[in-house]
């Protein structure tokens, strides 16, 4: 049973205020308190509230990314050619319109959301399982073994005859990774959370190599062109067929990541306290961790490698509504889709009719953030 100084957070209700094991909780894991008084709401308050903030600026903001660019398009058209896409209502537009609107505009947003909560969940769950803010995505190497796949099937030509066979081994190679780095990490029969670190960190290293091999000794400029594109990140190619490959995997790995969210607040306190209140430490961990795996593969096979998404989305979100996991998860999940909807619509019309990758939009915002956080943090980065 729970002890009044265990530290676990209190699980049972928010009714009463702060409990004495939340503010354990975000002490011993040294997180950046949090700054907005929603923080000391309940659970379901806190989903409440940000959830109708975050979906407003989500619809509010795909309205308008759909609008904008290169073909300016008024924003009571695009509300009357979703309208009509939904059989709700007829719409005025031109056929061109409405054309850029639901065949290229609107599977790019929807597809940018999807990326985005994804990266977003699987950045909150990295957080939490190493403790550490500083964690992201890509800590374990998936998103190096993603990006291999899918320029080894480049080198080949294989997406030239059969397209969705680029995000395929994209998927093949991320999985392939983190089953290497559970193998690397599991050696001598003792894995540890340091040991999967260092083993993602000395695969990451080993894919990069070989990537760049490729680049180098691929003789067509084209291809080359193509896989520097695909590792910047960007989501020009976005179609319906590649939403609804993406969503299945993304929302069942964020879902499996709500329903464990209240084990992981007992795992950021300890391993011990977790296990004396009845969690399976081990099989909370993996599934977890494979969740998380599963949805960057799967983000990373239709995006290419976007950075800083799922550090910065989850650590704002954790200082508006605190470091508890039943809510930082769902919203994580709005709040990554929100930030990378916004990136998206700046590479898009920034310079248009030209595209920055969105990679490099959020490493331009991504950098600095990190550095800050570094710098507020620096006992938490010795850990990385």
């Amino acid at each position: 049973m729970r002890t009044a100084n265990s530290g676990a957070p209190n699980l049972r209700s928010d009714r009463d205020g702060p409990s004495p094991g939340g503010q354990t909780l975000r002490r011993r894991t040294g997180l950046l308190r949090p700054i907005f008084r929603l923080s000391d709401s309940p659970v379901l308050l806190k989903l409440a509230v940000g959830s109708a903030i975050l979906i407003a600026i989500a619809l509010a903001l795909a309205m308008a990314a759909s609008a904008v660019g290169p073909y300016a398009i008024a924003p009571q058209q695009v509300a009357a050619v979703i309208l009509e896409w939904l059989g709700a209502g007829q719409s005025t537009a031109s056929d061109t319109e409405k054309a850029i609107v639901s065949t290229i505009r609107l599977p790019r947003v929807i597809l940018s959301l999807t990326v985005g909560a994804a990266l977003g969940v699987a950045g909150a769950i990295m957080q939490g399982l190493f403790r550490n803010p500083m964690a992201d995505p890509g800590i374990i190497g998936v998103s190096a073994g993603g990006a291999l796949g899918a320029v080894a099937a480049i080198a080949l030509g294989a997406q030239v005859a059969f397209p969705l066979v680029l995000p395929a081994m994209s998927f093949a190679g991320a999985t392939t990774t983190l089953a290497l780095v559970y193998v690397v990490a599991s050696i001598g029969g003792r894995f540890s959370m340091a040991a999967l670190l260092l083993a993602g960190v000395a695969i990451s290293a080993f894919a990069a190599a070989i990537i760049s091999a490729i680049i180098l000794f691929t003789r067509d400029l084209e291809a080359q062109r193509e896989m520097l594109f695909w590792l910047a990140g960007g989501l020009g190619a976005s179609t319906w067929t590649d939403a609804r490959i993406a969503i299945p995997p993304i929302l069942l790995g964020i879902v499996a990541a709500v329903v464990l969210s209240r084990d992981l607040n007992l795992l950021m306190v300890s391993d011990e306290e977790a296990c004396s209140l009845g969690v399976r430490v081990g099989l909370t961990r993996n599934t977890l961790l494979l969740a998380s795996s599963m949805i960057t593969g799967a983000a990373v096979a239709f995006s290419g490698t976007i950075a800083f998404v799922g550090l910065i989305a989850p650590h704002i979100l954790r200082l508006a509504v605190g470091a508890d996991h039943r809510a930082l998860i769902p919203l994580s999940a709005l709040g990554g889709g929100v930030f990378l909807l916004i990136a998206d619509t700046l590479s898009r019309t920034v310079i248009t009719p030209a595209e920055i990758p969105v990679g490099v939009v959020t490493a331009l915002v991504g950098a600095p953030f990190f550095i800050l956080l570094l710098a507020r943090n620096k006992a938490r980065a010795s850990m990385l």
